[in-house]
C-alpha cells in the first residue's frame, strides 16, 4: 500500500493508544513520539519527476495518510490547510485518513469541503464500546463522502448495529494488538462484528490476529510475521456485493450504464448521504409497494444518478428484483430488502465515482 506521512508523532488519548506501535518503534531509536513534527515527505503527492509528471502515480492503491500520527491532531493545525490543498490537487488519488480524533474534524475542514471530497475515505477507530458510542454519532453527522470503521486494537466485543443500519458505513476492519505487551483479542469479538456487517450489507475485513489471540477458549501467542497470515487463513472476510457485481458485469445491458460527468458533479455537489436519502425515497415510492400499475416502466433511464444505478444493478422494477435476487412480486418489500436494494444502489455509485481514481 502507498503511505503518505505529512507529519510524525502523536499524543495518546484513549485505551487504544496504550501500546501504540509508533511509540514502540520510535523507542527503539530513542525518539520521543509525543513530539509532532512536519516530515520531509510533506509534499510527496505533488512532487514531480524530470518530465514534469507526478512521482506518485495514479494506481489502484489507496494513499494511507498520517499512519505515524493523526491527521486531526492539534499540533498539526498550522500545516493541515496546506495538506488539504495537496489532497484536493491530487483528485486522481484516493486518500485514506484513519483517526481517533473525529471530534476535531468539523473544526478543521477546508472551506471548499462542502459534502466531502470524493477522493477521501475517513476511517473512525473504535477500539471498545465507549469509543464507538462517543465517536460514531459524531462520525455519522459529519459531511464525509465515504466512511469506514476500524476496531484496532480490538479490546472487547463492540455493538455497532445501530450505526451500521444507517447505511452510511461502507466497511469494518478488525485487528488484534501486536507487540510484547499486547492485550488479548478474542475471535468471538471479531465474529460478532462480522455478523453485524453481514446483517447490514457492510464489507468486513479481518486484518490481523494480534500477538495474543483467543479462539475456542484457548489463547495463542502468535509471532508478528504470522498475525496477518493467520487472519487471512480464517477466511472470514466478507464483501457484500462482489458476487452480484460479477454477475452484473456479464450482462451487456447492465454493463452499459455509466455516470456521466454531469451525474458525477451532481453526486459530489449533493454528497452521498443525500444521494442515499434520494435512493431510499425512490425505492419506498416506486419499488417497495406490493403492486404497481406501471411495473417495469416506473424507473426512468436518466434524470438522476439513482435511476441509472437502479438499471445497472437490476433494481429498477419488481420483475428484475425477482429475476436477479429472487425477491418475489406481489408483496411489499421488507425492511431488510429495502436496505439491501438501497445499499446496492449506493455501492454502484461509489464504484462509478472511483473510476477516475482507481
Amino acid at each position: 500500500m502507498a503511505v503518505w506521512n505529512p507529519w510524525h508523532g502523536c499524543k495518546k488519548i484513549s485505551a487504544g493508544c496504550q501500546n501504540c506501535y509508533v511509540y514502540r518503534r520510535d523507542g527503539q531509536f530513542g525518539k520521543d513520539s509525543s513530539i509532532v513534527s512536519k516530515t520531509n515527505n510533506f509534499d510527496l503527492p505533488i512532487r514531480l519527476n524530470r518530465n514534469g509528471e507526478y512521482k506518485l502515480r495514479h494506481t489502484s492503491e489507496q494513499i494511507y495518510t498520517c499512519l505515524t500520527s493523526d491527521f486531526f491532531i492539534e499540533e498539526a493545525d498550522e500545516w493541515r490547510e496546506q495538506a488539504w490543498k495537496i489532497i484536493y490537487t491530487r483528485r486522481d488519488l484516493n486518500f485514506v485518513i484513519i483517526t481517533k480524533r473525529i471530534d476535531r474534524m468539523a473544526d478543521v475542514l477546508p472551506a471548499d469541503w462542502e459534502n466531502g471530497y470524493s477522493n477521501v475515505t475517513v476511517i473512525c477507530t473504535c477500539e471498545n464500546q465507549a469509543a464507538a458510542d462517543y465517536r460514531l454519532p459524531i462520525f455519522l453527522k459529519l459531511p464525509i463522502f465515504r466512511r469506514e470503521i476500524i476496531h484496532e486494537p480490538m479490546l472487547e466485543s463492540v455493538d455497532i448495529e445501530k450505526y451500521l443500519s444507517t447505511g452510511k458505513i461502507s466497511a469494518v476492519t478488525c485487528g488484534g494488538e501486536s507487540g510484547d505487551n499486547a492485550r488479548l483479542c478474542d475471535y468471538d469479538w471479531v465474529l460478532g462484528s462480522r455478523a453485524q456487517c453481514v446483517k447490514n450489507y457492510v464489507d468486513f475485513h479481518f486484518k490481523q490476529t494480534g500477538a495474543n489471540f483467543k479462539k475456542q477458549g484457548r489463547v495463542y501467542n502468535i509471532e508478528r510475521a504470522k498475525q496477518t497470515l493467520q487472519a487471512k487463513k480464517a477466511n472470514i472476510d466478507y464483501s457484500a456485493y462482489s458476487d452480484i457485481f460479477n454477475r452484473l458485469s456479464q450482462s451487456d445491458f447492465r454493463s452499459e450504464f455509466r455516470l456521466s460527468k454531469k451525474d458525477r458533479e451532481y453526486v459530489e455537489r449533493r454528497g452521498m448521504d443525500t444521494i442515499r436519502r434520494h435512493a431510499e425515497n425512490f425505492i419506498e415510492q416506486r419499488i417497495s409497494p406490493a403492486a404497481s400499475a406501471n411495473d417495469g416502466k416506473q424507473t426512468p433511464m436518466r434524470g438522476h444518478p439513482v435511476f441509472l444505478a437502479q438499471h445497472a444493478t437490476a433494481t429498477c422494477c419488481r420483475g428484475c428484483l425477482n429475476k436477479w435476487y429472487a425477491i418475489p412480486p406481489g408483496r411489499e418489500l421488507t425492511d431488510s430488502e429495502r436496505q439491501f436494494v438501497v445499499s446496492l444502489i449506493c455501492r454502484w455509485i461509489y464504484r462509478q465515482m472511483a473510476i477516475d481514481i482507481f
